[in-house]
C-alpha cells in the first residue's frame, strides 16, 4: 500500500465549526492526500465532524484517518485509524477495521516502531523530531539521525513529527522519512499556498 508523503493532522480546532472545514479544504487544495482528524469531541460531535470531512476527503480523492476512534472510523466511512500509546492495540484495530483497514501508530523510540509494525501497523508517526510545544510530554527532541535510524529499522512508512516546518522540512525528507505537518499548514494565512509551497519539497527531494 503506498500513502502520500505528507500526512497533515488537524490542529483542535473544530470548535470553529465552518471556519475548520474550510482549512480543511483548502489544505486538499493545495495538494494533501492524507489527513488525520484529531479533535477532542464527544462521541457525537466527533461523528458528525468526521462524515463532513469525509465527504471532502473523498471529493479530492484523499485518505481519512481518525485518531484513536476506529469506531468512529468505521461509521464515518473514514479509511482508517491513528492510535497512540493510550489506545487498545494496532492487532485489535485490525480485528475491527479488516485488512483493508489503514492503521497508523504514533512512537517514540525505535523499540517502539518495531513493535507497531509487529503488531500489523501500515505505518508510523516519530517524534518529536524537533522541538515543538504540542510534545512538551515527550520529553526531548529525539532529531533526524533517531528518526533516521528508525526508518532503516522497519520496512513500513514512517512519518517524522513535531516541529516540522518549511526550514527544516528537507532535513526530515533526507533521512527516507515522510512528514506529518500541523501549524506549518493549519496555521498559516494561506493553507492552500503552504500546502503547495510544502508538496514541492517533496518533489524535489525525489528529484
Amino acid at each position: 500500500m503506498r500513502f502520500p508523503r505528507l500526512y497533515l493532522i488537524t490542529d483542535g480546532s473544530a470548535s470553529s465549526g465552518d471556519a475548520f472545514l474550510k482549512k480543511i479544504q483548502a489544505a486538499l487544495r493545495g495538494g494533501v492526500r492524507l489527513v488525520q482528524l484529531r479533535e477532542n469531541l464527544c462521541a457525537r460531535e466527533l461523528l458528525e465532524l468526521a462524515k463532513s470531512v469525509r465527504e471532502l476527503t473523498e471529493s479530492f480523492g484523499a485518505r481519512l484517518i481518525i485518531n484513536d476512534r476506529a469506531d468512529i472510523a468505521l461509521l464515518s466511512g473514514a479509511d482508517g485509524v491513528h492510535l497512540t500509546s493510550k489506545s487498545y492495540s494496532a492487532t485489535y484495530a485490525r480485528e475491527l477495521l479488516g485488512k483493508d483497514g489503514i492503521i497508523g501508530v504514533s512512537t517514540h523510540s525505535i523499540d517502539e516502531a518495531k513493535a507497531a509494525e509487529a503488531a500489523s501497523a501500515d505505518f508510523i508517526t516519530f517524534g518529536p523530531v524537533f522541538h515543538t510545544p504540542s510534545k512538551t510530554g515527550y520529553g526531548e527532541p529525539l532529531g533526524v539521525d533517531e528518526l533516521k535510524k528508525t526508518v532503516r529499522s522497519i520496512s513500513i512508512p514512517v512519518y517524522g513529527l513535531g516541529g516540522i516546518n518549511k526550514g527544516n522540512l528537507r532535513q526530515v525528507l533526507k533521512t527516507g522519512a515522510n512528514a506529518a505537518l500541523i501549524g506549518a499548514i493549519l496555521n498559516s494565512p494561506d493553507i492552500e499556498a503552504s500546502a503547495r509551497e510544502l508538496l514541492k519539497e517533496f518533489d524535489s527531494d525525489t528529484e
